[in-house]
């Protein structure tokens, strides 16, 4: 099996996820529901990529049992989240005044088009040979940086929801917990699992060109549609501004004090 046939797969996968996510986007009159998508996404990559292809088939299903957890949990997290809810004001600005088509092309065939592209070292590793005794440290310390990501993620996304929930915490900000160590522990999270996972497709010298895949991850993560974008709907709301001056913007450190 070769790359291209692992590929092609891999595109004709996601084009059925966000064919089926546009058409429930489209019947609800919300197209945030693409982001439910994004995991599914990439978990049905990681499913074609251990079925079809001919590598290490420990590391093929490794990739898609990490992939998985990743990708399932932040979909249903991100269906919960959204359930009964109107459209996403990112979405609301991208997409004012857009025809049926300008939507279809801005948001699922680019987020299409990411995902593929993004997971392209689970592509090349699917049809690449075992990795080598010398690098299985590498791997190790890919699956190390996967768990640091995902723990961030899913209890930033946890002490969210609970700070939320409870009625006294309207119109404040989160500051307690991993949110007071970095202002979006779930996108530092994010961005270790892709690292991770980048990490453990590493089985020689090619495999180093696909890295450019994570950082196109982490640049979307940090300058583009992650914290970046978040803040700007996040400015000039009550104690955001002291809330930026005391906690990390991404890379997690201890908080300083109010009087730093």
């Amino acid at each position: 099996m070769n790359i291209a046939v692992v590929s092609g797969a891999s595109a004709l996968t996601l084009a059925v996820v966000h064919s089926v996510a546009f058409v429930i986007g489209h019947r609800l009159g919300r197209y945030n529901v693409v982001d439910v998508a994004w995991g599914v996404g990439f978990v049905g990559v990681a499913s074609v990529c251990a079925a079809l292809g001919n590598g290490d088939p420990v590391r093929r299903w490794l990739l898609l049992a990490l992939v998985s957890i990743w990708g399932l949990r932040l979909s249903w997290h991100i269906a919960r989240k959204t359930a009964g809810k109107g459209e996403d004001p990112r979405y609301t600005d991208l997409l004012r005044g857009a025809t049926v088509w300008q939507v279809v092309l801005k948001v699922f065939v680019l987020q299409g088009f990411l995902t593929l592209f993004i997971s392209f070292p689970l592509q090349l590793s699917a049809v690449t040979g075992p990795t080598p005794k010398r690098l299985w440290p590498i791997a190790g310390v890919g699956v190390a940086l996967w768990l640091v990501g995902l723990i961030f993620e899913a209890v930033g996304d946890w002490q969210l929801r609970a700070f939320k929930a409870d009625p006294a915490n309207r119109g404040t900000i989160m500051d307690r917990g991993l949110w007071a160590w970095t202002r979006h522990p779930n996108y530092f999270g994010d961005a270790c699992i892709w690292w991770g996972l980048w990490l453990i497709t590493v089985t020689g010298w090619v495999p180093l060109a696909t890295v450019v895949s994570p950082l196109v991850m982490t640049h979307f993560l940090v300058d583009v549609s992650g914290a970046r974008l978040t803040e700007k709907y996040m400015k000039g709301r009550p104690g955001f501004a002291e809330y930026q001056k005391r906690t990390a913007y991404f890379v997690p450190r201890p908080p300083r004090s109010a009087r730093q």
